[in-house]
């Protein structure tokens, strides 16, 4: 596949196929014609002599002092080498791939002043398959991702760290001369340009709402096998009754249980006994109301997405008209909000779904099923445990979707006064997620022991894929087995997008 970036930018979807699936990227004639139009602009700025943020002065607190022409390169390869100052674990090469693809998309748009070569060097990085090491802290989504940006920066100038294919550091200038790509010499404003903005925070946020979307469905696909196999009501989810509270995720989520506990002898056993579930408990009967609520989360945050996909976040930006204003759009506040509330609506979503697995596994409320879903409970414990790892991460879950955004701290001198923390958000809103696949992954394995033991009825269409998806890993109800192996199977089915292909093929798509 190949993503072509026009002076428009690039989307969504484009992002995912660079992120995750490595396809090409090419620079559109009219980007490269945009962005040569926005230089003309500086170079005659730079020529007359007056002063502009970060192209005849300094950053930040040193924003008023004047930087000679015969220095103003220098000034920014310093800017890169300084700011380049981030420490930790190397974040993951597909947030990398991310950022670097949306910075190059930011130049593209033709607001930054710098030859369209940046824009060539970042694809060259991408197209080589090589990844910047981007230390995970030093960004406070202030203006911009700058740490992260400049580690990136650092290696079209062949210095620096790129990660190794076995996770090591390999020296920036020898992964370039590998590939036979010249290092970049910058220009005026260039290197202002490779790092201010919020393509760090925007490329994880826009991977967290693929993965959201996914988990929010596999979500419904593990509560309906559980109520399924607690003999639960499908009453609370008739359409009529969402109607009436007419949250459109809500609506979504319900049609989907619906739809999932349909077709299935194990609800058939009690479906007209009328006394067999006056109510079920709320992690069953409102399952649609957390998990919609959480889809509706996620519709705002996507549009937070593709608003922050079309905007110009450099400082300072070069309009058509000539002038070169200063701006404060690279600051992060929208993407930081959005994913603290989608870190906040996920760990909802995790919570309700630990609360059915440890109905399950209660022998006084999982409706005759035996403790702990093992058949000889007692030198057997099944999968008491698994419901206590599930537990320990709902706890995390609390701590992390306490918002980062409220984090402000001053910095460069009191120049940079309130930072967004965005950067933050945005990770720690992918720990939540992945946090929310291993709670699914403890529900789609208990509700999966508990539709195994209500044989010989047969469970509904996805109860069956559910089984069939788990079975080589779990086996059937019996002595204890080595639990941790079959959970991260568990974890692999609900991450991964066969089972829902196998449940959407017999019932029909999710919402």
């Amino acid at each position: 596949m190949i993503v072509t970036v026009q002076p428009t930018g690039v989307t969504a979807a484009d992002v995912q196929a660079v992120a995750r699936g490595d396809a090409r990227v090419e620079i559109a004639d009219a980007t490269v014609a945009a962005m040569a139009r926005s230089r003309s602009i500086v170079d005659s700025i730079e020529a007359s002599g007056r002063p502009v943020y970060g192209v005849s002065t300094g950053f930040g607190a040193l924003a008023n002092t004047s930087i000679e022409p015969g220095r103003r390169a220098e000034l920014q390869h310093a800017l890169i080498r300084s700011h380049a100052a981030g420490v930790g674990a190397p974040m993951p090469r597909e947030v990398v791939r991310a950022m670097m693809l949306l910075r190059l998309r930011s130049l593209a748009l033709g607001h930054s002043g710098v030859r369209p070569r940046l824009a060539h060097g970042l694809a060259d990085l991408l197209n080589h398959d090589i990844t910047p090491w981007v230390p995970e802290h030093g960004s406070l989504g202030a203006s911009g991702d700058l740490a992260p940006l400049a580690h990136c920066a650092l290696v079209l100038l062949g210095e620096g760290w790129v990660l190794g294919k076995d996770g090591n550091r390999v020296a920036g200038a020898e992964a370039l001369h590998q590939a036979g790509i010249a290092p970049l010499d910058l220009a005026a404003k260039e290197g202002l340009a490779l790092i201010n903005g919020t393509d760090g925070m925007l490329g994880m946020l826009l991977l967290a709402i693929d993965d959201a979307s996914h988990l929010f469905a596999m979500a419904d696909v593990t509560a309906a096998l559980a109520i399924e196999a607690m003999l639960g009501s499908e009453r609370p989810f008739l359409p009529e009754l969402h109607a009436i509270r007419p949250h459109p995720g809500q609506a979504a989520s319900a049609a989907n249980i619906f739809k999932l506990l349909q077709d299935s002898a194990v609800m058939d056993s009690h479906r007209d006994d009328l006394a067999h579930a006056v109510q079920d408990a709320y992690s069953m009967r409102c399952a649609p109301q957390v998990a919609g609520a959480a889809r509706d989360t996620l519709d705002f945050v996507r549009s937070v997405a593709a608003r922050e996909l079309v905007s110009v976040v450099d400082n300072p930006v070069v309009l058509p008209d000539g002038r070169v204003e200063s701006t404060g759009n690279f600051h992060g506040a929208p993407l930081g909000f959005a994913a603290d509330y989608l870190a906040i609506a996920a760990a909802e979503v995790g919570a309700i779904s630990e609360r059915r697995v440890d109905r399950l596994l209660d022998v006084t409320r999982s409706r005759n099923l035996p403790p702990f879903l093992s058949p000889d409970a007692g030198v057997n414990s099944g999968l008491m445990i698994a419901q206590y790892t599930a537990a320990g991460i709902v706890a995390e879950n609390r701590r992390l979707a306490a918002p980062a955004s409220v984090d402000s701290l001053p910095t460069s001198g009191m120049q940079e006064d309130h930072v967004s923390m965005g950067w933050a958000a945005a990770k720690k809103l992918r720990t939540v997620l992945d946090n929310v696949g291993s709670l699914l992954a403890v529900e789609l394995l208990a509700a999966v022991r508990g539709l195994q033991l209500r044989a010989p009825l047969r469970p509904s269409p996805a109860g069956r894929a559910a089984m069939a998806a788990l079975a080589p890993a779990a086996g059937e109800p019996g002595p204890d087995l080595f639990l941790a192996p079959v959970m991260d199977e568990a974890r692999r089915v609900v991450f991964g997008r066969g089972l829902r292909a196998e449940i959407e093929a017999s019932v029909g798509p999710l919402a």
